[in-house]
């Protein structure tokens, strides 16, 4: 697909979650609760999660991938509108001079919640298509723990 000269590529993906818009704002913004599904490794890969939720807030999220190497990524956060909508920037600890945009926005729909993901403003294609199969499985992970029936009081602790 052509775009116009300029314009950086992005990535739209949409869900739609059996829960209240309340549950997936918090899967999104308390460490815990992202711990427990946040990257594209198995459920509780990540090993820090540090998020100041609020406009100017910083985060910071580090996870391991399934062949056990260690990622990190951080930002700020730009938009706060709980719970209908997250923006905040998205840097590589490894590439902090590429820097993108994620905004997430929560609808309330007859038996649940919609998710329109945007991630935007990628280094270039390459960079983009990496993302999408990220994301794709970061968010049936996500899929996964809403629907899972357990709440981040009960799935969250670890031992």
């Amino acid at each position: 697909m052509d775009r116009p000269v300029g314009e950086k590529p992005q990535l739209r993906l949409t869900r739609r979650y059996p829960v209240a818009p309340e549950k997936v704002w918090r899967a999104w913004t308390d460490p815990q609760a992202l711990s427990a599904w946040f990257g594209p490794g198995e459920p509780h890969s990540v090993t820090h999660a540090e998020l100041d939720v609020r406009p100017g807030g910083a985060y910071r999220i580090r996870f391991r991938t399934p062949d056990g190497e260690e990622h990190e990524v951080g930002g700020r956060y730009e938009e706060v509108e709980a719970p209908r909508r997250l923006v905040f920037s998205w840097a590589w600890h490894s590439t902090p001079e590429r820097v993108s945009r994620v905004c997430i926005e929560l609808q309330p729909v007859p038996g649940g919640t919609e998710l329109a993901f945007l991630h935007d403003r990628f280094f270039d294609q390459a960079a983009r298509d990496s993302h999408e199969r990220g994301w794709t499985g970061t968010l049936a992970k996500l899929e996964r723990w809403l629907t899972s029936g357990s709440d981040c009081a009960d799935s969250c602790r670890r031992g």
